[in-house]
């Protein structure tokens, strides 16, 4: 009977805490579905996500929110890029208004880690006929911002200003949770642009998707 009471007093006191705004008991991991921050296991309660740079470029790094904002202030010249297959894209979703030029594709091909991907040698030619290199400012988005490193250095070698060139740290899933002792160890539920709970669809626009496609 102590237990229990114990145990409910507890599950009040980290629920409340969060409704309020506040950090839960140090070392509770705690997970919410389409919260602006994600909950995580992180010592001091700290609800938002960290995002790693997994890599050099030669353009900018900005935070799914940050992109968002941009987009908001410059519609005209700010453009969301997601350069995921066309899979991921359309089953996985893809946060509304992002034009959709895959940076690879995948192949029937197999690896040891499943179905192998392959370049899109068209890539820099795919963007030139979107996008203005002189004017526009493109946010690029993956799964989790690896892929878009090299994407960003290949926009701004294709002619795209550097300092109008950026990877959305994060990407669109965030990265996998590290701690084994979480039930969602494995699971990607660390940030990224969906569980910030920014913009997303499944609604394939036909003026956003990979125009390559309907040339065939």
């Amino acid at each position: 009977m102590k237990k229990s009471m114990v145990f409910t007093l507890v599950l009040i006191f980290i629920f409340s805490s969060i409704a309020l705004g506040k950090p839960p008991l140090k070392g509770i991991e705690t997970f919410c579905i389409g919260c602006h921050k994600e909950a995580l296991t992180l010592p001091g309660g700290t609800y938002d996500p960290v995002y790693p740079i997994k890599g050099k470029h030669k353009g900018g790094n900005v935070t799914p929110k940050q992109a968002y904002e941009m987009m908001k202030k410059d519609p005209k010249h700010t453009f969301l890029v997601d350069v995921r297959t066309r899979y991921e894209y359309m089953d996985i979703g893809h946060p509304v208004e992002a034009y959709h030029i895959p940076w690879k594709f995948y192949s029937t091909k197999v690896g040891k880690r499943g179905y192998q991907k392959e370049l899109n040698k068209n890539f820099c030619n795919d963007l030139k006929a979107r996008f203005n290199p002189d004017k526009d400012t493109l946010l690029l988005l993956c799964r989790s911002a690896a892929r878009t490193i090299a994407a960003s250095t290949a926009a701004v070698d294709c002619g795209f200003k550097k300092d109008k060139v950026f990877n959305v740290l994060g990407g669109f899933e965030g990265d996998t949770v590290k701690d084994k002792g979480s039930p969602h160890y494995g699971k990607r539920m660390v940030g990224g642009w969906r569980l910030e709970g920014l913009p997303w669809t499944y609604r394939m626009n036909p003026n956003l998707m990979y125009q390559a496609d309907f040339k065939k």
